[in-house]
Order: structure tokens, then C-alpha cells, then sequence
């Protein structure tokens, strides 16, 4: 029997790719493995039964006969582990990418989710024209950082691994943003792991959720 992952019965992001079952079912296209997703509505996530495999009642899950994961990275993590494709075989080399796993969800995601909690949900509030320009800074800061880093390479270190899938995965947060279009290597970084098949067929997945219609192809 394949993994089973839990997701969005209705998707808050309406298909655009940001829940965060879209890492591990990306995960999954790249090392060419079947997985079964059971769809969850925001009442059964708030349930016991729910709560027992994801204790905050989140998405994704994932069940494999006597395991249960939560959260994305940590799926990610292990199913990367387990199948070839998304960590390198050397030693070193594999060391290097885990490591940029960690600084996609521990560095660079955290800025860019305080700027858009504050756009979701503190509009009405007297500080927002003040304390927006400050968030953005910070964001500022992360992607000036890593684009420095990035520099004209394709992918973080050398092949695509992944690190590159939960980092391309960070930053696609802001496309509806400018933030992102002011440092064209990352651009260029997300449109690059946006082009792979794996990742399409992934988004398809997804999108097919929210659009009750089924994937392309």
C-alpha cells in the first residue's frame, strides 16, 4: 500500500500550489513514487482523530503502515531519505543539502510568513502602514542574502536536491509580490523549479482539488 498524505478539502489558497501538502507531493513526483491523499475539511482537522497523527491540526500528514509524520519538511526529509533523486549520494554533498532544507523552513520562510500574516489579518489595525515597510525589510534582507549566495548557479549546490524543492517552495510565497521580481536570479530559481515535470504534475494535483477537475494528461 502506497503512503497516504492528508490535505486541504478546500484549499485556502484555491489551487495556487501554497498548501503545504504541495512540497510532499512534490516530493513524491521527483522520486517517482505513488502516494493516496485523503482530503480533509476544517472541521474534521480540528477532531481528535485528526489530532492524534497532527497534534496542532495542520496538513500534511503522513501514514505508512505503523509510521505517522507531521509537518511538510520533516516528510519531505524522509521521504527523500528513503527514496534516490532528492539527496545526494555523497556524503558531504548529501550534508550540504540537508542543511539548505533547514534554512528554507528555519531562515528564510519565517519573514516571509510575519509580512503576510500582518497583510492577512492586521490590515485594520492603526500600526499596519508602519509596521508593513519594516516586514518587508526583513524579507528584503533573506532574499539579498541568498541571492548573493545563489549567484548565476542553477540550483543551490550543484544538482537540483531537496533543498532546492522546499526553498523554490519558500519563495513562491511571494510571487504575488513584487519582492521576489527585484532579485531576477531568484526569479529565475523559482521559474526553474516551477518547469520541472515533477512539479508540474504536483501543482496539477493540487489544482484538481480546488477545481474538482482531473489533472491533465
Amino acid at each position: 500500500m502506497p503512503p497516504t498524505i492528508t490535505a486541504f478539502a478546500q484549499s485556502p489558497d484555491r489551487g495556487r500550489g501554497l498548501a503545504r501538502d504541495m512540497p510532499v507531493r512534490w516530493a513524491f513526483e521527483e522520486v517517482g513514487q505513488p502516494y493516496d491523499v485523503r482530503l480533509l475539511s476544517f472541521s474534521e482537522m480540528r477532531e481528535a482523530a485528526h489530532r492524534r497523527l497532527q497534534p496542532f491540526g495542520q496538513i500534511p500528514t503522513y501514514e505508512e503502515g505503523d509510521l505517522a509524520l507531521f509537518e511538510s519538511g520533516a516528510i519531505v526529509f524522509h521521504i527523500a531519505e528513503r527514496h534516490t533523486g532528492l539527496l545526494p549520494d555523497h556524503a558531504t554533498a548529501r550534508a550540504r543539502a540537508i542543511t539548505w532544507m533547514f534554512a528554507a523552513v528555519s531562515t528564510v520562510e519565517p519573514p516571509i510568513l510575519d509580512r503576510e500574516v500582518a497583510m492577512r489579518e492586521d490590515r485594520d489595525e492603526a500600526w499596519y502602514e508602519e509596521r508593513l515597510p519594516v516586514l518587508e525589510d526583513r524579507v528584503r534582507m533573506r532574499l539579498r542574502e541568498l541571492s548573493s549566495r545563489l549567484g548565476d548557479a542553477d540550483w543551490l549546490d550543484a544538482a537540483f536536491s531537496a533543498g532546492d524543492l522546499l526553498m523554490v517552495t519558500v519563495l513562491r510565497r511571494l510571487k504575488s509580490s513584487a519582492i521576489l521580481d527585484e532579485y531576477s536570479n531568484l526569479a529565475a530559481y523559482v521559474a526553474r523549479g516551477e518547469a520541472r515535470p515533477a512539479f508540474k504534475r504536483a501543482f496539477d494535483a493540487q489544482l484538481a482539488v480546488f477545481t474538482g477537475k482531473p489533472p491533465a494528461g
